[in-house]
């Protein structure tokens, strides 16, 4: 049995909604863009929803809107995805890394908030722009699971500190009951493939700011504000527009998207069972805050003892795809270059950095295709 590494949920609704759109003249900022993020602020409670045409552009959006520049200081995780900082880059920000919590790999709260106390200590080696204020607190829902997000806008707040929640992984999580995504200034959602739900690509940001809102319609739109002619632009702007055949896929996927977040909760429950208790790993692990858990992925840790490269080759070989999740951030090469970051600054997310491993996830899997990728886990552990 080959097994799929991720799949998305498509129905024939879906197929149907983009053929529609084809067959109008209207393939961008049509109708189906507003009805879009009409949708999207009925989902999260959200006044106001600026859909883009990725989650990295939504965090870019982000950064512009709050005033964030060459040289200021944004209080951020390592153990993300490279979109998370790499938004900050965009306009010559530093980003300041704090160390996460070994259990879920959110931000450590007791870490921000010394740095937040003492930024000095945190500053990496080398800043290639001179130092700017501190402006911000990017915390990131890792793997579907909110942050300890009161926790962080109270110290954010308390530092009068913008908050720029990266819910890109965490679509429909809660958090106290409460959405993800709409605890800070701006919360970003991204919807590639292997996302809770799709658009192909593409991304939203959500927010109660009225004024910030109307600020990155305009940035997403190449700077155009309310009143420009279509040669008019106001500011400096990208082309981070999301086309009318995505927002379409995305109406009909959000209409069903509680429903696909079951299938997914189903299927972690399937490797939970199976995977419990099974020694040479570690399950994830839910914190008790976490109302409800939006599955992206499903992250496994292997006992340091194991080489996770052999242990791939081995999977590999039953016809199981894993990948490692994620690789720390402040070790990228370019990060290396620009900032001067070391192997043991960031101890507990290099160690999640080098045991993480995600095993084949979606909401389509059977039950049949997890119990064949939980044999192949016990085979391969057995045979170590």
């Amino acid at each position: 049995m080959k097994i799929p590494m991720s799949s998305p949920d498509l129905t024939e609704a879906d197929r149907q909604a983009v053929m529609e759109v084809l067959s109008t003249p209207n393939l961008s900022l049509g109708p189906k863009l507003p009805a879009f993020e009409r949708a999207v602020c009925e989902y999260t409670g959200a006044k106001y929803a600026i859909a883009v045409n990725s989650g990295t552009a939504g965090l870019h959006l982000c950064v512009r809107a709050a005033g964030i520049g060459a040289g200021d200081l944004v209080v951020t995780t390592p153990f993300s995805f490279v979109a998370s900082t790499n938004a900050l880059l965009f306009e010559n920000a530093i980003p300041v890394f704090v160390d996460v919590d070994a259990r879920t790999g959110n931000l450590d709260v007791a870490q921000l908030c010394d740095a937040l106390e003492h930024i000095e200590k945190y500053l990496p080696r080398r800043s290639p722009v001179p130092g700017g204020a501190l402006k911000a607190v990017l915390p990131v829902d890792v793997f579907g699971q909110p942050a300890p997000m009161d926790e962080i806008t109270d110290l954010a707040r308390a530092h009068g500190l913008k908050v720029i929640e990266d819910s890109c992984e965490a679509l429909g999580a809660t958090y106290k009951g409460k959405q993800a995504g709409t605890f800070g200034d701006y919360g970003v959602f991204a919807f590639y493939p292997n996302k809770q739900m799709t658009t192909g690509e593409g991304g939203v940001i959500v927010t109660d700011d009225e004024q910030a809102a109307a600020f990155m319609r305009a940035l997403r739109n190449q700077g155009r504000a309310p009143g420009d002619t279509w040669l008019s632009h106001t500011y400096l702007g990208y082309n981070y527009r999301l086309d009318e055949m995505s927002c379409a896929l995305g109406i009909t996927q959000l209409n069903r998207l509680d429903a696909m977040l079951a299938k997914r909760e189903q299927v972690a429950a399937w490797y939970f069972e199976r995977l419990r208790g099974l020694a040479g790993l570690e399950i994830p692990f839910i914190a008790p805050e976490t109302t409800r858990m939006s599955w992206f992925v499903y992250v496994i840790r292997l006992e340091r003892r194991i080489d996770r490269a052999d242990f791939a080759r081995r999977l590999e070989a039953h016809g199981v795809p894993v990948r490692p999740y994620f690789l720390p951030i402040h070790l990228q090469p370019y990060m290396v270059e620009r900032f001067g970051w070391r192997e043991g600054d960031f101890p507990i997310t290099e160690d999640l950095g080098q045991r993480g491993v995600a095993v084949p996830f979606s909401g389509v899997m059977t039950e049949e295709q997890v119990e064949y990728v939980c044999q192949a886990i016990r085979a391969v552990l057995n045979g170590l």
